[in-house]
């Protein structure tokens, strides 16, 4: 499976938001990760609608978000509304029965879906899921704050995770969210995902195209 760039607009410059999204697009990312923290799933709050569909406007851009939300079927329909071409949600957020609510409003949309796991979370919790999604994002940091270090013990998940779906669902993509650079970027991808969500590492280098070209080097080596 191809291997995708998704930088994280929680490490741009919100001063200057449509500049960032335009200037990583250029530099040859391949999607946006748009990271949505309510302060009660997570310990944070991060960005809303508003900025989605202003974002929208801004990029053509695949838009991946990231929902940090308690009970994200509430608000499935309207991110995609708002621009979103994938919803990506917790497990942990809400009932089974809300989950697969939610995961089909988005597809009622047309839109993807993708189902989040927590690093404490087993892989064995979206196990009824994976027939139903796009994308499995599993983090590598704990879910609130950019800037942390890459969980080395998530990789045996993430290979767990693309051995069912290689059985199940193999067009399904794994995503990996948390401390991506050069070095965890081979790790990731040689465990199984796809898409690095990459915060920090490009949005505060002098040159994001050469961060990404980094990243893809690292993992085609």
């Amino acid at each position: 499976m191809d291997l995708k760039i998704a930088p994280s607009i929680l490490s741009a410059d919100f001063a200057v938001l449509g500049d960032e999204v335009r200037d990583v697009r250029d530099a040859g990312a391949d999607y946006l990760h748009f990271d949505v923290m309510d302060g009660l799933f997570t310990p944070n709050i991060s960005v809303g609608l508003p900025v989605l569909r202003s974002i929208r406007k801004a990029t053509d851009l695949f838009i991946d978000v990231h929902l940090m939300i308690d009970r994200p079927v509430r608000y499935a329909e309207a991110f995609c509304d708002s621009g979103a071409d994938l919803v990506n949600f917790h497990v942990e957020a809400d009932s089974e029965e809300n989950s697969f609510e939610a995961i089909r409003l988005i597809r009622a949309k047309g839109k993807k879906t993708g189902i989040t796991l927590k690093p404490a979370t087993p892989a064995s919790a979206i196990m009824p899921f994976l027939p139903l999604v796009d994308m499995v994002l599993v983090m590598t940091v704990e879910p609130g704050f950019g800037g942390q270090s890459f969980m080395t013990d998530q990789l045996p998940k993430i290979t767990e995770l693309r051995t069912v779906l290689d059985r199940i669902n193999p067009a399904c993509e794994i995503e990996v969210d948390g401390g991506i650079n050069e070095e965890t970027a081979v790790h990731a991808f040689r465990a199984g995902a796809n898409v690095l969500v990459s915060g920090s590492m490009i949005f505060r280098s002098p040159d994001r195209a050469d961060a990404i070209r980094r990243l893809r080097r690292a993992c085609s080596i």
